[in-house]
């Protein structure tokens, strides 16, 4: 089913819902004491709290909503969730709402609690009485079923909404955003027992004397989430400045180890990928190899430049100082606290899976698994790059010497994992032929002579497409069109450089929500395109979340951002930026064909007519893609 014909079906059955109670309302009048509630329920509305850092929501307004439920029945329930629903959504940003959200927001709560409503009725009665314990217990049954069905019913019915529209797992959408909200629905369902007591047992007079706790508990609420929020804001500085550093002494251990930046950074990838295929789910071991696959030889800063340059190879005393590296960096990083171990991967990634490798000796399982997966990529790595004493390898006699190294050097199933990891990354190589992007129709070639690489071709064939074009949103889409069938389902929003606010402004977008991402200004070397925008560096898989603007930020389910500049000489014109739902979505290829698509807008398309120099001065930082 898609996403549109799921809405329409639950707008239907909300309707049919509210009709059926309003007609059940008007037949039997109800107690007065329901539009005390109702009242409380359209103030709590307007009252919610959002849990910092989490995309979650939460009020008292769910008390007096199930307290509606169980003490005047399914149709008055019904009725005062969809208020709650109608009010909610006219919170919403103007930009989001439109005639079906607010038809489905008022619906999806309507049809819980009349179906969980009319479960607690069913085993409860309409007018419940506690007679002794097993009519206590009798009750609790009852209530628990209320709370289960009205959060199953509520959050799965969103879930689903959200899954079709996104196109991702129903389950992992459920998992992620609403199964943390079950402490909200039950004790609410608690807090409604308590008024539907009061009410059995006391006057109205008595419940609206307990109205002012209700608002003492919200203010006190929201200046403790005040102050929550204001640690989290402090503590995402704080981490900017600790990634940073990171960044900052791998690059160093880089620069003295006369090697690339893209060294550790294809290390890292390819350690990531290797541990998930080994079946390292654990998100602080993952956490772990990400930085000690950036901060392995940190070690080398303490080992002198003439060893560690050495264009010839070490007598057996250099090799015994060149060991040491592995102990040094373990006792560098362990005074920093992380929260995760990273110290002792970097002290025994090389380690020897028969025990013959150093500092320590150890062997087998003993080898933490992420300093066993580091060893072999970085071997790899190592063997097919250029180094001062030897030329690089082919990967073919890389290959045959890890194959040589299994069972003695290397853990065997991190050696066959790696072997199925290279054959999942051969067949998505730039170079095979299935990468190959006739997107747009090629010019007819002559059939005389050789053919042109057929990647060349088809940029030749955007390049004709985009010629002349003025529109952005033209150029956009065109250029989404041609790098979708080799990307992950993604968002393309192209921001245009604004001189006067010294900001990129998103001003076309394709193959998202429309209208989701126009507008966004970002000031440059803020987010992960001002970034990209002020250092003229690509951003692979940032958090795409740190691009969304905050009332949005919370509900995106973007999670990667793979983005580049658009220049002109030394000009800025703007950010390409890719988004996708995916953790760790991209790769190399994907940054090599957007920073292709981008050279090529910029010379085909009247995009670079706006190109200007940034009104402040540019101060490259440490690279984070």
């Amino acid at each position: 089913m898609s996403s549109a014909a799921y809405v329409q079906v639950i707008i239907l059955l909300g309707a049919g819902l509210g009709a059926v109670s309003l007609l059940a309302l008007t037949r039997a009048p109800i107690d007065s004491k329901w539009w005390f509630f109702v009242a409380l329920t359209v103030a709590s509305s307007w009252a919610t709290l959002r849990v910092p850092g989490m995309p979650i929501s939460f009020s008292i307004a769910d008390t007096f909503i199930f307290a509606s439920a169980l003490v005047f029945g399914p149709a008055a329930g019904a009725i005062t969730a969809a208020l709650d629903g109608l009010v909610l959504s006219f919170r919403m940003a103007l930009s989001q709402r439109s005639a079906q959200r607010i038809a489905f927001n008022a619906s999806a709560p309507a049809i819980a609690i009349w179906v969980a409503a009319h479960a607690y009725a069913a085993l409860a009665g309409h007018n419940p009485q506690i007679n002794g314990p097993l009519a206590a217990v009798w009750l609790l049954v009852a209530l628990i079923t209320f709370g289960i069905l009205a959060f199953c019913l509520n959050t799965g019915i969103v879930a689903v909404a959200v899954g079709l529209e996104r196109k991702v797992a129903i389950a992992a959408v459920w998992k992620q955003h609403f199964s943390a909200l079950w402490l909200n629905y039950f004790g609410g369902a608690f807090g409604a027992m308590l008024l539907t007591l009061l009410t059995h047992v006391y006057t109205l007079d008595v419940i609206i004397l307990l109205t002012p706790l209700p608002i003492i508990l919200y203010t006190a609420l929201r200046h403790a989430v005040g102050r929550a929020q204001d640690h989290i804001g402090h503590l995402g500085k704080v981490n900017k400045v600790y990634v940073g550093a990171i960044e900052a002494l791998a690059q160093a251990v880089d620069a003295k180890d006369q090697v690339t930046h893209d060294h550790v950074r294809r290390v890292q990838d390819r350690s990531l990928e290797l541990a998930r295929l080994l079946g390292v789910n654990d998100d602080l071991e993952m956490q772990a190899i990400k930085a000690a696959a950036l901060l392995h030889d940190v070690g080398k800063l303490a080992i002198p430049e003439h060893i560690l340059n050495k264009p010839g190879r070490l007598t057996p005393a250099e090799y015994d100082i060149m060991k040491r590296h592995a102990a040094i960096g373990a006792d560098i990083l362990s005074v920093i606290e992380f929260p995760y171990p990273v110290a002792p991967i970097v002290r025994h990634h090389h380690e020897h899976w028969d025990g013959t490798g150093y500092p320590d000796g150890i062997k087998g399982d003993a080898i933490p698994i992420g300093a066993r997966v580091l060893a072999v990529v970085d071997c790899f790595d190592a063997l097919t790059s250029d180094r001062p004493y030897r030329p690089r390898m082919t990967d073919a006699d890389a290959l045959k010497i890890i194959t040589d190294r299994k069972g003695t050097m290397y853990d065997p199933s991190v050696v066959d994992a790696f072997f199925a990891y290279r054959e999942v990354e051969q067949m998505t190589s730039p170079t095979a032929e299935a990468t190959a992007m006739p997107v747009i129709e090629a010019p007819q070639i002559l059939d005389a002579g050789p053919q042109p690489d057929r990647d060349l071709v088809a940029f030749l064939a955007l390049g004709l497409a985009l010629s002349g074009m003025t529109r952005a949103g033209d150029v956009v889409r065109v250029l989404h069109q041609h790098l979708q069938p080799h990307l992950p389902a993604s968002t393309l929003v192209g921001y245009a450089y604004d001189r006067a606010s010294d900001a990129i402004v998103a001003v076309a977008e394709a193959g998202g929500e429309p209208g989701y991402w126009t507008g966004t200004t970002i000031p440059l070397g803020e987010r992960v395109s001002g970034w990209v925008a002020a250092t003229h560096h690509s951003a692979l898989n940032s958090d795409a979340r740190l691009d969304v603007d905050e009332d949005k930020r919370s509900s995106t389910l973007l999670r990667s951002t793979l983005s580049v500049s658009l220049t002109s000489g030394e000009s800025l014109c703007g950010v390409l930026s890719l988004y996708a739902t995916g953790v760790e979505a991209f790769d190399e290829r994907h940054r090599r064909l957007l920073l292709s698509a981008a050279a090529v807008l910029t010379s085909a398309s009247d995009w670079h007519a706006e190109c200007a120099e940034p009104a402040h001065v540019r101060i490259p930082v440490g690279h984070t893609s």
